[in-house]
């Protein structure tokens, strides 16, 4: 399965269950990384799995909340029990909040969605980078998304994203000479079960998101992989505190 770039490596995934997590568990798993699979859900997380080792990679499973910091200390204990270290963190785990307009200024969501997006992202990078200043550095990936770069969204999410790469952007100035790399990817709409039941739902929704992105298509969760694992690489050893814009164009108009 390994194409080898990280090989010797040790990826987390967490929300590895489906859409944008699972494309990246499985491509880390391609590339050599050894990788532990974070998810509230432990049937997709282990499907996840299942597919990983399928084809000869090496994974675990984790069930953890990342809303529960003492959880996320567990999972990242877990991660190095097994495989020694941990090279690469894609913080994925993240719900979509409110959407209809009548839930727009609800507390109760907006909440909800700030602890798991905002409060979650922060709660792996400070276990992390704990982990990571042990061994002598690693690369860390933040899902934000063009909510996190605009102001496209309910605002439990704009600003739960927004959070993301700031948290991104922070650390990577507080780590930038302890071998310690973090970015944020800003993916626009990804062909994920979430936004394809939207597709699904009718010709209008379909054309409305796809018309959203100047491609005038949807993105592809494996094209938001290939840019985290890009992020994670020696190829980009000059690039941290940096907000990737995956969206087909969304952020250029």
């Amino acid at each position: 399965m390994s194409s080898g770039e990280f090989s010797g490596k040790v990826a987390l995934v967490t929300g590895g269950g489906s859409g944008i997590g699972r494309a990246t568990a499985i491509a880390f798993a391609k590339a050599g990384a050894k990788v532990a699979v974070d998810d509230i859900n432990q049937e997709t997380g282990l499907e996840t799995v299942a597919l990983i080792q399928a084809e000869a990679g090496q994974a675990i499973f984790i069930l953890a909340d990342v809303t529960d910091e003492n959880a996320v200390e567990r999972m990242v204990a877990e991660t190095v029990a097994a495989f020694g270290r941990l090279d690469c963190a894609f913080n994925n785990a993240g719900i979509s909040g409110g959407s209809l307009p009548g839930e727009y200024w609800d507390s109760e969501i907006f909440a909800r969605t700030v602890a798991v997006n905002q409060f979650g992202v922060f709660y792996c990078m400070k276990h992390e980078i704990a982990q990571m200043l042990k061994q002598g550095g690693g690369a860390i990936v933040n899902t934000s998304s063009i909510a996190g770069m605009s102001g496209a969204g309910h605002p439990g999410y704009v600003a739960s994203k927004h959070a993301a790469a700031g948290l991104a952007r922070g650390a990577a100035l507080s780590y930038a000479t302890q071998g310690i790399r973090v970015n944020a990817v800003c993916p626009g709409a990804i062909r994920t079960p979430m936004v394809q039941r939207v597709v699904e739902s009718s010709e209008t929704n379909r054309r409305l998101i796809e018309n959203m992105h100047p491609m005038n298509r949807i993105g592809e969760a494996q094209e938001v992989a290939d840019a985290v694992l890009f992020l994670c690489s020696d190829k980009a050893s000059f690039i941290t505190g940096h907000p990737l814009a995956v969206d087909g164009g969304y952020l250029a108009r």
